[in-house]
């Protein structure tokens, strides 16, 4: 059997298995609150994992290797520092409550939803335009795991870029729209972990062939001096400037780097776990089960896009080719079955993200604009039905934004990631701890946020403050905004601080 059928063996025989989950939990999709979170019936393990595949996407194992690849191995570091504390305070401080916050304002079974209750907002105007954000953040973001899908496919299977994105298309859209959220955290679950064993065996070998830590470092350092002076012919000119950048890597690129983090107080595909937990008594688990998981695979992904340059001498990645250098690395180092099923790994990293955000970007739309607003007396099966149109429209446009080949997988996250970050991170805090904050300081403080985003990436060109990655002040103003607005407001709803109260007095 040749090495490319054994690959697409495995190919085939990994996405046949996500497929076949999705129909399998078809028939545990009694109600909307069972397609959209489980019914709140799953375990430790499950939840962790799968919030932790959901969240790293395929930047984990294509961008954040492809970075370090380029001669970003500082900024690499300190943007996994940011991460790896953004998870572990995101499950400590915002986990138990969330669960417990949504239960008590009307049991709400998506983010939206929660804030409208959390707000008494009858009128819904603050989960709108959370849903709208969330549609427009969310579709760059499924464009990013796109993107990566068809990276993919291209370096193993030599296949035409466009269509490895009508596959990666296919198969996400297969179990996301029959499964729904049993499905997705199920899968997530399978690809967690998967990803995780294919890292960690890839960096410890890597290490082992190129002679152990010592080894390691002396020859990355002499790589990169070597491309500095312009010794490799193949070396373009902009990855001569990343490894130069790396050696002046100063206090506003690792603040840049560490405020990353900040994204997990608003990422909507990731807190969803804490609201689909069995039991508050498990966040704990989950939250140890998280934490071990992201800082070994980020310490292992930026290990691997460091390593690569030497591993794979005298092959060297131009810029565009930069973030397939886990796949490539694979591909030398494994059989082809073997390699095949550890490159699936990749692929895991894409599909467990989209998945996610679709579910959640549809869940939002549909439960939040049709039955909130729209046909207040619908059905679940109409509900259901709806979400499953508006996954498909998310997915057909961020097909469209995915055309270009060029995309870099970590510049779309990146500016995803500021958007939620900055937008839903500071009023989920906010909500959660701080009695007096009322409709109008949440809505004035989310739209401040989302513009911040927006206006900080169109100035990074005018002036050297607009460096600071643009989460860091949309973060603060958006904090600032609802906390003034919320003070001038002032919150006299009786329901609502009754509720409030409930809330923070309900057990454990």
């Amino acid at each position: 059997m040749s090495a490319m059928v054994q690959q697409i063996l495995a190919f085939v025989l990994y996405l046949g298995m996500m497929v076949f989950i999705g129909i399998r939990f078809m028939k545990k999709n009694n109600s909307s609150e069972d397609f959209f979170l489980g019914g709140r019936k799953l375990g430790p393990w499950t939840t962790a994992l799968s919030a932790e595949a959901s969240d790293m996407s395929g930047w984990l194992l294509m961008g954040l290797p492809g970075l370090a690849y380029l001669g970003g191995i500082k900024e690499c570091f300190w943007t996994a520092v940011g991460l790896a504390v953004g998870t572990y305070l995101s499950w400590l401080i915002v986990a138990k409550p969330l669960r417990k916050c949504t239960v008590t304002f009307g049991n709400s079974i998506t983010i939206p939803e929660f804030l409208n209750n959390r707000f008494n907002d009858k009128k819904h105007i603050l989960g709108t335009v959370v849903v709208i954000f969330n549609i427009f953040f969310f579709t760059i973001y499924v464009s990013s795991g796109l993107v990566a899908c068809a990276k993919l496919f291209n370096s193993v299977f030599g296949l035409e870029y466009h269509v490895g994105l009508v596959i990666g298309l296919i198969v996400i859209l297969a179990y996301t729209i029959t499964g729904g959220y049993y499905a997705v955290c199920t899968t997530d679950f399978i690809q967690g972990s998967l990803m995780f064993v294919a890292l960690l065996i890839t960096g410890i070998l890597m290490l082992v062939n190129i002679g152990g830590p010592s080894a390691a470092i002396e020859k990355v350092g002499e790589f990169g001096q070597r491309a500095i002076n312009g010794d490799f012919n193949a070396l373009s000119e902009k990855m001569q400037e990343a490894f130069s950048k790396n050696q002046s890597y100063g206090v506003t690129s690792i603040i840049s780097a560490v405020v990353w983090g900040l994204g997990y107080f608003g990422m909507p595909h990731f807190i969803i776990r804490f609201m689909g937990i069995r039991s508050n008594k498990e966040i704990k688990v989950s939250r140890r089960i998280a934490t071990v998981w992201v800082v070994i695979a980020l310490g292992v992904a930026c290990l691997v896009g460091s390593l690569g340059a030497i591993y794979l001498q005298p092959t060297i990645l131009n810029t565009s080719a930069a973030e397939t250098v886990f796949s490539e690395t694979i591909k030398q180092m494994f059989p082809p079955f073997v390699g095949g099923i550890f490159l699936c790994a990749i692929l895991a990293a894409a599909m467990s993200t989209a998945d996610s955000q679709l579910l959640v970007a549809s869940s939002s739309f549909s439960q939040d604009i049709f039955k909130g607003l729209i046909k207040k007396n619908a059905t679940d099966k109409q509900v259901m039905n709806v979400s499953r149109i508006t996954v498909l429209v998310i997915a057909l446009v961020a097909f469209a934004m995915s055309l270009n080949e060029n995309s870099s997988i970590f510049s779309l996250v990146s500016y995803a990631w500021a958007g939620f970050g900055g937008t839903l991170g500071p009023i989920i805090i906010l909500a959660l701890f701080w009695r007096g904050c009322t409709k109008k300081g949440a809505i004035a403080g989310f739209i401040s946020g989302g513009i911040t985003v927006v206006v900080w990436i169109c100035c990074k060109s005018v002036s050297p403050i607009f460096g600071i990655y643009e989460i860091l002040p949309a973060f603060i103003i958006n904090l600032i905004v609802t906390f003034v607005v919320s003070r001038i407001d002032k919150n006299k709803d009786a329901e609502m601080l009754a509720k409030f109260d409930e809330y923070k007095k309900a057990a454990d």
